[in-house]
């Protein structure tokens, strides 16, 4: 392991592991996606069982009012993602589908 690497995972300590947790925070959090034919993401479900289309979800990232997600602009526009946590299963394109 390089310096760069045992920098990353020094860093990764500090934090408490929130993966797979439910958010005490109470703000709604992704369960599903809807994607399109080419497997973009058009649409979330929450776990309140709101379905919202990509803009609105985008929206609502913004003003925090999503759990584990983040808005970063790429491409020209503002693009979801879920928080990095090392955890694959519980990125947006893995979660199960509605």
């Amino acid at each position: 392991m390089d310096q760069f690497e045992k920098a990353y995972e020094s860093y990764k300590q500090q934090g408490t592991p929130q993966a797979n947790q439910p958010d005490s925070t109470g703000k709604e959090e992704i369960i599903a996606v809807r994607k399109n034919e080419d497997d973009n993401i058009i649409a979330i479900k929450t776990n309140s069982g709101r379905e919202l289309d990509y803009p609105t979800a985008l929206s609502e990232a913004k003003a925090g009012q999503l759990a584990n997600v983040d808005v970063f602009h790429k491409y020209g526009r503002d693009i979801l993602r879920s928080e990095p946590d090392g955890i694959k299963e519980n990125n947006l394109d893995q979660l199960p589908e509605f």
